[in-house]
């Protein structure tokens, strides 16, 4: 059997190899230990010595999809040889009508998408040995309102609801002399101009119109104007989005040795402080469906050899407004984990309004 891994370099196996090759990843994902050549040999489908098996083994090795973690011991599949089995000899399975029930229960009596959000964290987590992550690309969301509310002399609070009834604030300074009823003048000339917006297109939106109207505009009520939006979206370029993380305490079940711990502790750190995580954004908005990014092959997590299975989710103009998915060890149940993350980002886009 002739197949091409992700490098795009032709891998060459025939019914023999890839029948023991299956074994040692399915060995792993199960147990997360090597497997030895007589456990291989007693459970082929044909009769196959020991020492036949340890050549193919080593053939397997050359290849680099296997190697031995220790002398004389078992074998575990690389990195490059998990990528292999993924994209070549996975047998993705179908999602019970149960766990369908559970991912559609997220969209069940949620007030607000931040809520659903949450919600299809703790479902990922609650289907996996990993964490559920949501990232959620806050710049991106569409304006329904705004309002300035005066707070202490000099002070006010911009408030903007988002069409999927999010809300968020900003404090700003006044200009000097601003007349009271300018807050709410500013308010009602941005709401009827910008709604349906993202802030950066209501900036540019505001630029233009300002030349067009300014006699319109009192002179302070247009710095106002121009002001708020600009506050909102310098903040908006530093925010790039917030993060949910659902079952950190999965990643620590069933740590057998102090190096995987290391690692694990190592993602931990990762999930809480690496900014960086929002560049999966990213990683997943230019495909369709589910994104798998395995051990080295992942920057953002390359010292913690972690798995990541990722899909974005959508509004109704198809743009990416999130991504969500399972980020764990290597050795995650793929052919359940892969449908569960593509069904919940089909749940959630269709909650984006």
């Amino acid at each position: 059997m002739n197949l091409v891994d992700v490098t795009g370099e032709a891998i060459e196996l025939d019914e023999r190899s890839r029948d023991i090759f299956r074994q040692i990843v399915e060995a792993y994902l199960a147990t997360g230990e090597p497997i030895g050549s007589r456990s291989i040999s007693r459970n082929l489908p044909h009769k196959l010595s020991p020492a036949s098996v340890r050549n193919v083994m080593s053939d397997l090795e050359h290849l680099g999809l296997i190697f031995a973690p220790h002398t004389s011991a078992g074998r575990l599949p690389t990195d490059r040889g998990l990528r292999f089995f993924v994209d070549a000899l996975l047998s993705v399975g179908e999602l019970s009508a149960e766990e369908r029930s559970g991912i559609e229960a997220v969209a069940q009596g949620a007030d607000a998408v931040d809520t659903a959000l949450t919600r299809a964290s703790q479902v990922l987590s609650g289907l996996s040995s990993g964490a559920g992550v949501v990232l959620t690309a806050t710049h991106d969301l569409r304006l329904k309102h705004i309002e300035f509310v005066s707070l202490d002399p000099g002070k006010a609070l911009v408030v903007l609801v988002s069409d999927d009834g999010s809300v968020e604030n900003r404090i700003m300074d006044l200009p000097p002399g601003l007349p009271p009823s300018a807050l709410q003048e500013a308010s009602n000339y941005l709401n009827a101009h910008i709604r349906g917006a993202t802030v950066s297109e209501a900036r540019s939106i505001i630029a233009l119109r300002a030349e067009e109207e300014r006699e319109q505009l009192d002179r302070l009520t247009s710095k106002l104007i121009e002001q708020g939006i600009a506050s909102w979206s310098d903040a908006s370029a530093k925010d790039t989005g917030s993060l949910i993380v659902h079952g950190r305490a999965n990643l620590l079940q069933n740590v057998g040795v102090r190096e995987d711990l290391d690692r694990v502790r190592q993602l931990l750190d990762d999930l809480e402080t690496k900014r960086e995580l929002m560049q999966l954004l990213s990683l997943t908005e230019d495909g369709e469906g589910v994104r798998i990014f395995i051990g080295s092959e992942n920057k953002l997590f390359s010292l913690s050899g972690s798995s990541l299975i990722m899909s974005p989710y959508r509004d109704p103009n198809h743009r990416t407004v999130g991504v969500l998915g399972i980020i764990g060890p290597t050795r995650l149940n793929y052919a359940k984990i892969i449908p569960a993350v593509d069904y919940t980002a089909q749940v959630v886009s269709r909650l984006i309004k």
